[in-house]
């Protein structure tokens, strides 16, 4: 698989890599054996970038992904959590003290004496101008508690205002084929100085699967079925646009799955660090590692999606994140 730089960690890591969000809570039930068993394939097929945080099943993802690293001891594996959402979202809260707690907490649950990348979990407007939050940050690297840390984001101004920091390794933000925004200003602004960029929800929450239709019904414990109207969280993270998918996928490659073609879409811009799909069973991480051997799009397909989202997307979207 194809290695890029992950921003100022200054590790490389496979261009596509593991969500695994799912394997802690919101997307259904995932078992136990299931979860690790697609650790497993994510990695044997290359995967070496594992995306968590502590909020994903309160530490039941961060715990699986743990003791998967203790039974195997992978080399070369990069994991990332993130900290910030198991409290409500007051920017006082943002300090030094539940700093330490939060990310001793993710160390325990990882098993790790350092965690290799950290992240702001999509934190409240007023935290990206503290000058306190980013030292408290620096203290983590100091105090050797994390190597790096990054921030992920709603918006395309919060990661602007992320990249302006010196300190921040890595900025992830929804980058697919119906968000295109972060491509105007935020991918240029990271390649400059360094960032690395981090593409959450790749596949539109599963709309670029290309499994869902109008009728899918969703569990009560997923967030498609809970969040669909931004109830629980932002909305963009939640899956709407069957009809827009649909004529997406009429631009796949030959021999592609309209997941794979998504992601491979991703990675054609070099700013990107690693994109991460997440995963349910082993079958489905290795096919989307598989999506990383892809040839390149070439100018029909790239027109294609730029087609579909200046027509259908756009106007509904653009501005809003």
């Amino acid at each position: 698989m194809e290695r890029r730089t992950l921003g100022r960690t200054g590790r490389h890591v496979g261009v596509v890599g593991l969500g695994a969000w799912q394997l802690g809570a919101d997307w259904g039930a995932v078992d136990e054996a299931d979860a690790l068993a697609t650790i497993a394939a994510a990695v044997e097929a290359g995967m070496t970038f594992i995306d968590t945080a502590d909020v994903y099943g309160d530490g039941r993802s961060e715990r699986l992904i743990g003791r998967f690293l203790a039974e195997r001891r992978p080399a070369g594996l990069t994991v990332a959590t993130k900290m910030g959402r198991r409290v409500p979202q007051d920017p006082s809260r943002y300090t030094a003290e539940n700093f330490r707690a939060w990310t001793d907490r993710s160390r325990q649950n990882l098993g790790v004496d350092t965690l290799d990348l950290v992240q702001l979990h999509c934190p409240p407007d007023p935290v990206y101008s503290s000058d306190a939050v980013f030292a408290a940050l620096d203290e983590l690297v100091a105090q050797g508690r994390v190597a790096a840390y990054g921030v992920s984001v709603e918006t395309c101004a919060q990661a602007l205002a992320a990249i302006a920091r010196p300190g921040v390794a890595t900025v992830q933000i929804i980058l697919n084929a119906f968000r295109h925004k972060p491509l105007e200003e935020v991918l240029p602004a990271a390649a400059e100085v360094g960032v690395g960029i981090i593409a959450r929800v790749p596949l539109a929450s599963g709309l670029l699967s290309g499994r869902y239709g109008e009728d899918t019904v969703f569990s009560a414990d997923d967030h498609r079925t809970y969040n669909r109207h931004g109830e629980a969280f932002d909305v963009g993270e939640t899956f709407a646009g069957v009809a827009a998918a649909r004529r997406l996928a009429r631009h796949v490659s030959p021999g592609a799955a309209v997941a794979q073609f998504a992601l491979r879409w991703i990675t054609m811009h070099p700013a990107v660090s690693v994109v991460i799909p997440g995963a349910r069973n082993p079958e489905q991480a290795r096919a989307n590692a598989a999506a990383a051997d892809l040839p390149p799009l070439d100018a029909a397909a790239m027109a294609g999606v730029q087609a579909v989202y200046q027509e259908d997307i756009r106007p509904l979207v653009h501005e809003r994140w």
